[in-house]
């Protein structure tokens, strides 16, 4: 019974590399939208803010 129990726990590792590959490719989209859309959205933002400020 225990050496089957031991078997599972190995058998259930989950796909941790994949987990790093979907993190890093996620922070790299970012990244790369932050660094070609920001300014433009910095823009907007300050004339959102300066309308509803006065």
């Amino acid at each position: 019974m225990r050496s089957r129990i031991a078997q599972l726990r190995t058998q259930e590792r989950g796909d941790v590399p994949g987990w790093v590959m979907i993190t890093l490719m996620t922070a790299g989209v970012v990244a790369g939208l932050t660094a070609i859309a920001g300014p433009r959205l910095t823009s907007m933002l300050n004339q959102a803010l300066m309308s509803v400020g006065g």
